[in-house]
């Protein structure tokens, strides 16, 4: 065989291998752009109606539009699994650090507003969601049962702006506190609804009730709560009251706070509990065995910082579904009227009803009930549900999803810092008066 011709038979292998370099590359730059923004972003837009998700979306939103980026980014529903671990990741890490930056002792009257949201606002806006679902958007039973369960946890990822300081810091007012005790622990709350979805996406029937209220409610809620607790008080006692010589918080690694997050959720999945729930409960039992310790800040700190730039290329690539991806393939007006409804009534008004008769200002009830943002948690919902199940209008739930949650991350985003500010303003002067 002449050199040319096996010139001319390598030279498509060669091609693939320089489109996959080419890949690599651009990927690789990327992923250092997008670090430094994690960095540099929020110093910048401190000051500014604009929040680091919103930037990212558009980020990622305007560099898949351009047609020759290599690697053309799927649709979610082609990559379930990916899109299932890679949500599930950082969110368990943002539960670790809302843990360990609350301040409060755990305790029945010191979190009443958040025991309220979540045993009265949840499942109402569940239920809206659910009625609103079947009716508006014609799914069936388990289908709107999964929109609304996806749909209706707060989200600790995309809520930081909305959350008290770190340890220690002093910013644990009651609408920053209610907002992030919240998110902490309605996101393993909401599962037993997905794991309901599920159970009548095969059949429903009281007898599959009877099971699923038997297994999600009672024992995996009671087995999330009992192994994070146990974890949390275990590593706490091992990192702060070991004799001083082994004393493991004198290491002052915060990227234990990375391992303290995959042992609890690791552990508590193997028995069949629920994970997200056993993450923020160890934090909380971590924190309390020895709350003034300044390791705290450290741990919290690096689940901070890490949470931040998973957080950063996930919403890059949301961004790039929704131009490259086809995300809003199956938008329809139903859909949107769906999720305008969802975000400026159903989750308000639930949240207002969860409220009534607590001591907070009008101003301070509105706040926690509109800041309701949906994020991370709710791809994570829905491509866990559709990983294990086939449901009817699939593309439906993942476009009306998409748009809730572009509209909450820009709504949530321009209007927090105002606010928030304006809150903490009249709180100011009602503390001078």
């Amino acid at each position: 065989m002449t050199s040319d011709a096996l010139e001319a038979r390598e030279l498509p292998s060669l091609h693939g291998v320089r489109c996959l370099m080419s890949a690599y590359i651009v990927v690789l730059a990327g992923f250092g752009v997008v670090v430094l923004l994690t960095a540099w972003l929020p110093m910048v837009l401190k000051e500014l109606p604009l929040s680091l998700p919103i930037f990212c979306v558009g980020l990622g939103a305007l560099i898949f539009a351009i047609p020759d980026v290599p690697g053309v980014i799927p649709h979610p529903s082609e990559e379930l699994s990916l899109v299932e671990r890679l949500s599930e990741l950082v969110v368990i890490i943002s539960l670790m650090g809302a843990g360990l930056k609350i301040d409060r002792p755990f305790g029945w009257k010191r979190w009443r507003l958040t025991w309220r949201l979540l045993g009265i606002s949840m499942p109402l806006t569940i239920l809206g969601l659910a009625w609103l679902g079947q009716s508006l958007l014609g799914l069936s039973l388990a289908a709107a049962i999964l929109l609304a369960g996806a749909l209706a946890p707060t989200d600790p990822v995309l809520a930081s702006d909305v959350q008290v300081g770190p340890p220690g810091g002093g910013q644990e007012d009651e609408v920053r506190f209610t907002l992030t005790s919240e998110a902490g622990l309605n996101d393993g709350l909401a599962f037993p609804f997905i794991l309901l979805a599920i159970s009548f996406a095969h059949e429903v029937s009281t007898t599959s009730a009877a099971e699923w209220f038997v297994y999600a409610v009672i024992w995996k809620i009671g087995a999330g709560a009992a192994m994070g607790f146990m974890v949390g008080r275990v590593l706490g006692w091992l990192t702060f009251h070991l004799p001083n010589r082994a004393k493991l918080s004198r290491t002052g690694s915060g990227f234990v706070a990375l391992g303290i997050t995959c042992l609890a959720y690791g552990m508590t999945e193997m028995v069949k509990g629920y994970g997200f729930l056993a993450v923020f409960v160890a934090a909380l039992a971590l924190r309390a065995t020895k709350r003034e310790d300044a390791y705290h800040e450290k741990l919290h700190d690096f689940a901070e910082e890490l949470e931040r730039l998973l957080m950063m290329v996930l919403l890059v690539l949301l961004g790039g579904t929704m131009t490259g991806g086809q995300l809003f393939r199956a938008l329809s007006w139903e859909a949107a009227a769906f999720g305008l409804l969802a975000l400026f009534v159903i989750r308000p008004l639930a949240g207002w009803i969860g409220l009534i008769g607590t001591d907070p200002p009008p101003g301070e009830k509105l706040a926690i009930s509109f800041f309701g943002i949906r994020g991370i948690g709710s791809i994570y919902y829905l491509a866990y549900a559709l990983n294990h199940e086939e449901f009817d209008n699939a593309d439906v739930l993942w476009s009306t999803a998409g748009f809730i949650i572009l509209v909450s991350i820009v709504l949530h985003g321009i209007t927090v810092t105002p606010v928030m500010r304006r809150l903490d303003h009249q709180r100011k002067l009602a503390a001078e008066a």
